[in-house]
């Protein structure tokens, strides 16, 4: 049996639910860019060849807002993998998923991201949005990138700072729900450029995605914080979050602004 070495908070929120994922991921209906990050992180992804993702989620870089069937013509295949088998189940059954499992070769496959099951120089794009702060050695989920990635082949990279969601994380932290990830990756966007570079990555460029959340009431962020830990907050907890988020909207005309700190990196395998 493969070992697992997600860190252990990540094997509690994902292993047997994709809920709390598809929770946070909520906060992105608030975006204020003109994009979206699913569309802005499609714009770095090469659309020909040969992809990987690795931590895959619910699979919300493949949905045909972010990545229209326009696009399928010159790749030759894509490849899911998650460590969680609800993620994996949740791939399985994605309608948009299935529509491009007609349209292309769509392989989803639950694994480890420090020991990918695949040869050497297989794939000509190796994604990791968003995912590689829940391993616990990310330098050799970056070799395993690297090394499955074919000469010449491209990396992407999503990650968030440390100061993202900072107004949001600041209430939770009065509730007990502060940033878990925080205290526990030990990679994050500031730090990121030189463990890509430490595992003979070349050519690493960085893009920020713009703008901020602009949340309209409290419910969305009583949701957020409720997602964080295992089970919902209790109701004295939840009354804090509706007293503190409430003041703000008040004072800012009806939005509790959330600073984010979204980086994309690629990188070029030489």
């Amino acid at each position: 049996m493969t070992t697992i070495t997600a860190h252990t908070h990540a094997q509690e929120q994902y292993t047997t639910t994709s809920a709390r994922l598809a929770a946070r991921l909520s906060i992105h209906n608030y975006n204020t860019a003109p994009l979206s990050w699913f569309q802005f992180a499609q714009t770095f992804i090469p659309k020909h060849g040969s992809i990987l993702e690795v931590g895959a989620g619910t699979g919300a870089l493949w949905q045909p807002d972010a990545f229209p069937s326009s696009q399928i013509q010159s790749i030759t295949s894509l490849t899911l993998t998650d460590f969680s088998p609800a993620m994996c189940s949740t791939l399985s059954s994605d309608p948009s998923i299935l529509s491009l499992q007609s349209q292309l070769p769509v392989t989803i496959q639950q694994c480890d991201a420090t020991s990918l099951p695949f040869p050497s120089s297989t794939f000509d794009t190796v994604v990791a949005n968003h995912m590689l702060y829940h391993v616990d050695d990310p330098l050799v989920a970056l070799a395993e990138f690297k090394r499955v990635l074919k000469s010449g082949g491209k990396l992407v990279v999503a990650l968030n700072g440390l100061d993202h969601l900072k107004e949001l994380f600041e209430v939770g932290e009065m509730v007990g729900r502060g940033s878990t990830i925080k205290g526990l990756a030990k990679i994050t966007a500031e730090n990121a450029v030189e463990q890509i570079t430490k595992v003979g990555f070349e050519e690493v460029g960085r893009e920020r995605f713009p703008g901020e959340f602009r949340v309209p009431g409290v419910k969305p962020v009583l949701e957020y914080l409720d997602s964080v830990g295992e089970v919902d907050m209790e109701e004295g907890k939840r009354e804090v979050v509706r007293r503190v988020v409430g003041e703000r909207l008040d004072r800012e005309g009806g939005w509790f602004r959330v600073e984010k700190n979204m980086v994309l990196f690629t990188a070029r395998k030489p």
